[in-house]
Formats: structure tokens, sequence, C-alpha cells
């Protein structure tokens, strides 16, 4: 049980702001030699994977109750741990397969494609890539994107804790050397993989056209829940960082920009629906000489709102805008209002928002942007649909005052390098107060923001009109390792009911008895 809880809290520490990357390997070679190096049965493998669970997502997500008390934070970390408790019983089930460590590297990636997935869309936070921004296993995402690289994570560790297993059953006797072999191959494969595509990133067509983009971060007047109380002065303040970029401008301190990036909230006053928004908006953009990619709430006609990002041109005003398509439960929308207002007097507070359709692209000055506002950065579909929209450029508009002074800042820019990786192109991410970054496609930081400072980031960054591996593949890699832990699952159960229905057979390691033949025991359940 502590080794469980240990390897959660390794899962834990190898996320962003800490650059301990290279613990996640560890952590699940250590979660793998729990559930693997003894026999046991799948209900102990769950209860083990869901310790380890705990361990990791208790402390990775306190963010979600900084302002509402700790209830749905441990809620939602007790609800999703169930799924690293499902993987502990798929390792266990898996143990006895041949290439063991492949196949149960796969089930890590079938339960984060089920945690993905759902319930209510999934939620997709903490999934093993977005730990890997600085270190060497993010460059596979160019080729199958970050369910690749949790899956190279995963196989990683539990080539590692195949290794150990060899050891351990040597006993002291002579080491079994052709396993410890296979046990390394597997182990090594991952970043050796790695390593031969990482010169790749770093090379940018000779044709890709540059453009200057900039980021506006205004800050709000306050945190928490309340932070737009005051819409206007985030409006303001938003409308006051730009008017200072184009000051900047005509003094020759930072080129002129094609595009201004503004984040999620900026305004949250109506622009379509009230007239000194959108004249505020429209001098900002006349004084830049750029449109504004504007990050605002929109008030529909039967009472429910909108998460929308609208073009703003200097002169024709409103144009394309891009709806948040995937919304977040229990914070934009709430289902089962009236049940979960019980349980917490916030309830009432989550919003009536409906998700958009579309496919995430808007164009402003010729450049055709993916946009994937906030929380839609964690889910694989977002930026895959704007780049097969044909986007040159991706933006990430969030607003991150809602969580306060937590982590929960750093690891969404790590989704956004992540992302950078995946389809080879920048990543602007405009944030109300921070962090705002500009992301170069081989997921390096060029430039980022303090926390809770008003700030212009500007940089010229390559338009690209190529994609990589992982944007033509799009969701496939994820489902043939989701297929690949599904059959082998079916292959584990054949093998074993044949094992224990042979006469005097012993029960096989990790089952749980031989039962009577024709009988369907509860453990194969």
């Amino acid at each position: 049980m502590a080794a469980a809880l240990l390897a959660g809290v390794l899962l834990f520490a190898s996320f962003p702001p800490r650059p301990l990357w290279f613990l996640a390997p560890v952590g699940i070679a250590l979660l793998t030699a729990v559930l693997t190096v003894q026999p046991m049965r799948r209900r102990a493998g769950f209860g083990y994977g869901y310790l380890a669970g705990l361990g990791f997502l208790v402390p990775l997500l306190p963010w979600v109750g900084v302002y509402v008390g700790p209830l749905p934070w441990l809620a939602l970390a007790a609800a999703e741990a169930v799924f690293v408790g499902l993987f502990g019983a798929l390792a266990v089930h898996l143990r006895t397969l041949p290439a063991a460590p492949l196949w149960i590297a796969a089930a890590w990636s079938a339960t984060e494609f089920a945690r993905a997935s759902v319930p209510f869309g999934g939620f997709p936070w903490g999934r093993l890539a977005f730990g890997q921004p600085d270190g060497v296993l993010v460059s596979l995402a160019a080729l199958g994107g970050a369910p690749l690289v949790s899956f190279a994570v995963a196989l990683t560790g539990t080539g590692l804790a195949a290794l150990v297993s060899v050891v351990v059953r040597s006993n002291g006797a002579r080491l079994d050397r052709r396993g410890a072999v296979r046990a390394a191959a597997w182990a090594a494969l991952a970043p050796l993989a790695a390593l031969a595509v990482w010169p790749l990133l770093r090379t940018d067509p000779a044709d890709s056209p540059v453009v200057t983009v900039a980021a506006i971060q205004g800050s709000v007047p306050r945190l928490g829940l309340d932070f737009n109380a005051q819409r206007k002065a985030v409006l303001d303040n938003h409308v006051a960082r730009t008017l200072e970029l184009a000051a900047d401008v005509r003094a020759g301190a930072v080129p002129q920009p094609d595009v201004v990036i503004w984040p999620e909230n900026a305004s949250d006053i109506d622009p379509l629906r009230n007239a000194d928004a959108a004249r505020d908006i429209t001098a900002a953009a006349a004084a830049v000489q750029a449109p504004i990619l504007v990050g605002t709430v929109l008030r529909n006609d039967d009472g429910t709102t909108s998460n929308s990002v609208i073009v703003w041109d200097p002169e024709a005003g409103p144009g394309e805008q891009h709806d948040k398509r995937i919304i977040q439960p229990f914070g934009e929308y709430l289902p089962y209002r009236s049940f979960f207002r019980l349980f917490s007097e916030y309830a009432d507070r989550a919003g009536n928002f409906v998700p958009g359709d579309g496919d995430g692209a808007v164009t402003a000055d010729g450049i055709t942007i993916g946009v994937a506002t906030c929380y839609e950065v964690a889910f694989d579909r977002a930026f895959s649909d704007s780049v097969d929209a044909g986007a040159q450029l991706l933006a990430v508009p969030t607003n991150n005052a809602t969580f306060g002074d937590t982590e929960m800042t750093y690891q969404q820019l790590a989704m956004s390098r992540v992302r950078a990786v995946e389809h080879g192109r920048t990543v602007v991410v405009a944030a109300t107060s921070g962090v705002s970054a500009i992301v170069d496609p081989d997921g390096s930081v060029q430039q980022r923001t303090p926390l809770f400072e008003p700030a212009a980031l500007v940089a010229q960054v390559p338009l690209r009109a190529d994609v990589t591996l992982a944007s033509r593949l799009g969701p496939i890699p994820e489902l043939v390792l989701c297929v690949g832990a599904v059959v082998a699952a079916g292959l584990a159960l054949v093998r074993s009911r044949r094992q224990n229905a042979g006469p005097g057979a012993d029960p096989a390691p990790g089952t749980a008895g031989a039962p009577a033949p024709g009988r369907f025991d509860r453990e194969d359940l």
C-alpha cells in the first residue's frame, strides 16, 4: 500500500512547475512492480491502483477547490482515481502474457482514453504526456500526439518494472540474462525513438512565412469566482494594455503586430449587445492597427451564454468567431443541477453555457488561427480539427483567475507545449492573470509573463502549412493502443481459462483460482 501511494506521488511530482519529468516512468515502474512481482487477484490490483490514483490526483487537483472548498476537489480526485484502479486490475490480468510490458503500457493508454471520455465528456487532466514538455519523450508527440507520449512513458516504466521482476525472481541465483535484456529493451525503446525524432522538431521549412503576433495579459482586479464582478475593469485593463502596446509600436520599441490575442473573459460584457464595450474594443484595435481576437461572453436569445472568441477588425468590427465547443462541467454548466445543489452552495453559481460547433479555426488578416479556449486544450480533438481546417498558428486564450495562485496555470501551459510539438505549430497562450506565453513549434517557451502582472508579449513566429504525422493520423494511434489492450485482455482471459480448465491444474498467477468446469467465475467478470 505504501509503495502504491508512493508511485502516485511520484507521478504527481513529475508534473510542472517541477522539472522532474523523469519521475513519471519511475512512478509507473513502481506501481507496475507492486502489481506484477508477486501474484495477486485482480480485485487487489484495482485496490493498489486506486491508492496510486489517489496519491497522484489528490495533490494534482487542489486548484479545483481553491475557492469552493475541498469537497469538489476530493470528489473529483476520488472519481478519477477509479481509472487508475482499473489499470491496476488490467496489469494483474495481463502480467503473464508474453511481452507483458507492452500490453500493460497499452492498458494505461486505454484507461487514459476512458478517463478522457467519461463521464460528462471526460477529464483528461493528468495525462502522463502533459508532464513531459521538458522531457526527451515529448518529441514523440509529433508522431502520435499526446497518447503516444503517454504510452511511451508507461512503456518505459513497465520495462523498468520487468527488469526489477527479473532480478527479484533470480533471488540471488543466476540472473536470467535473456529476460533482463528483453526487459531493458522495452525500457529503452521509447527514449531511443524519441531521441531519433528530436532533431526533426527543430527544422523550419525554408518557405515558412513569418508574422508578428502579440498576446495581451491585462490582469484582473481580484482573483476567485468573483474575478469578473468588475467586468468593465477587466475589459478596461486589456484595452489599456493594448493601447500601451500601440504606443510602443509607434515609438519603434516593438514591431507592428499582424494580430493581437486577448484572453478568455477579457470582455465579459457582450460587445455585440453593449455599444460601450464595442467602442472600446474598436478603439484598441484601431490604435494597434491590427485585428484582435477578443475572448468574450455572448448572451444568447434563449437565456444561455456562449464562451466565444471574436475576430475584431479595426475597421469592420466583429467578424468570425469561435464558440467554445468543449465546455467544463460543474463550472460552465452543471449537470443534474437539482441534485448537486444539495451538496454545495456553489452549485447555483455554475454557468449556463452551451457548446458551440465548427472546426475551431478563425481567420484574422489572412492568417488562419486554431483556437482552443482554456479547458479545450486538454482534449486532442480541439486542435486536430483546427489543423485539419488549415490552421497555421494556434492560440489558447484562457482565464486562470478563478483558480488563484495554484499550479493549474503551469499544468495548462504544459499542455499547450505538448500541443505545439504535436501539430508542429507556434502556440500563443493569452491568460487574464498569467501565465501567458509564446511557445515555439518544438515546445520550447520563447517568452512568458509572470503571474498577476499586466504584460504584452510580441514575437515573430512562423506560419506552418505542413502537418505532422500526428496531425494526419488524428485519433488512430490511441485507437490502436486501446484495441491492443482489449485484444490482449481477451487473450489473457482465454489463456487463464484454459490453464484453469486442465485436470489438476494450479491456478495461474493473477487469477482467482480454478473454477469448476463450465462455471464463469466472478473474477473473470
